[in-house]
């Protein structure tokens, strides 16, 4: 199925907010494409290696590896992550494997500088861990990240209408959660990026063996946030752009 996605010309770069877009055809039949992701680099059970094989097995055609960083750990994580993601360039087929990040429990205050420090070394997809209502993020990180300008704001939770809004104008795309817990919110999510024109994205959030769903079971996921089959799959054309732009 060839899906026509509206996207930013600078869909992987900085500031979003005023790039102009641009219709891109983009083969997404059967294939998974998986922006959220974690290895032992920070509190997942596989090494990166082991990850990908498992990905490639359950149909995966993108994969970011998008480990927790703060202030500690944030080089450390990304330059690993670019190192691997050199290393096995075309090793795992018709996969492709992007380094990113996952910027979590950092004070709102801090978000935007470490939005760039992460692009800075190397990461391709940057995350914000957002205000899941299973953790005791701190207030203001939702918008902290969304003026940062990140790609992902992942599991935002309760969002403010006037956040998602924000979010709209700014590029920002908000996540569907695959994760039991963070996915408790996440037919408040699409419900509001419905309404206010934001962009959606899914991330299985996997961390351990069975984390990592098929392009079916991600679909059903989405489709029980409330979306329709044809906003699924607009999803998944969405998680796509990263690794075709």
């Amino acid at each position: 199925m060839l899906v026509a996605v509206s996207l930013p010309v600078c869909y992987k770069g900085r500031d979003r907010s005023h790039c102009e877009a641009t219709e891109m055809a983009t083969n997404t039949e059967g294939a998974m494409f998986d922006l959220h992701t974690h290895t032992t680099f920070s509190d997942g059970v596989l090494v990166p290696g082991e990850l990908a094989r498992r990905c490639q097995v359950q149909g995966c055609g993108g994969l970011v590896i998008s480990d927790h960083v703060d202030p500690s750990n944030l080089e450390f994580c990304i330059v690993s992550l670019a190192r691997f993601a050199e290393a096995v360039a075309g090793a795992y087929g018709e996969m492709t494997v992007l380094p990113g990040c996952e910027i979590t429990h950092v004070p709102p205050v801090l978000i935007g500088d470490m939005v760039d420090q992460a692009r800075e070394a190397g990461a391709e997809v940057v995350l914000v861990h957002g205000e899941t209502v299973v953790e005791p993020v701190a207030p203001g990180a939702n918008r902290a990240a969304i003026e940062a300008g990140c790609d992902v704001l992942a599991h935002p939770g309760l969002i403010d209408p006037e956040d998602v809004a924000l979010a709209a104008e700014r590029g920002v795309l908000l996540e569907i959660s695959g994760r039991k817990g963070h996915s408790l919110t996440n037919g408040h999510v699409a419900r509001l990026a419905l309404e206010h024109g934001a962009r959606l994205s899914f991330g299985s959030d996997g961390h351990a063996p069975g984390d990592y769903p098929t392009r079916e079971t991600a679909e059903t996921v989405l489709r029980a946030a409330g979306l329709t089959t044809e906003q699924a799959a607009q999803v998944m054309a969405n998680n796509a752009g990263f690794f075709t732009g």
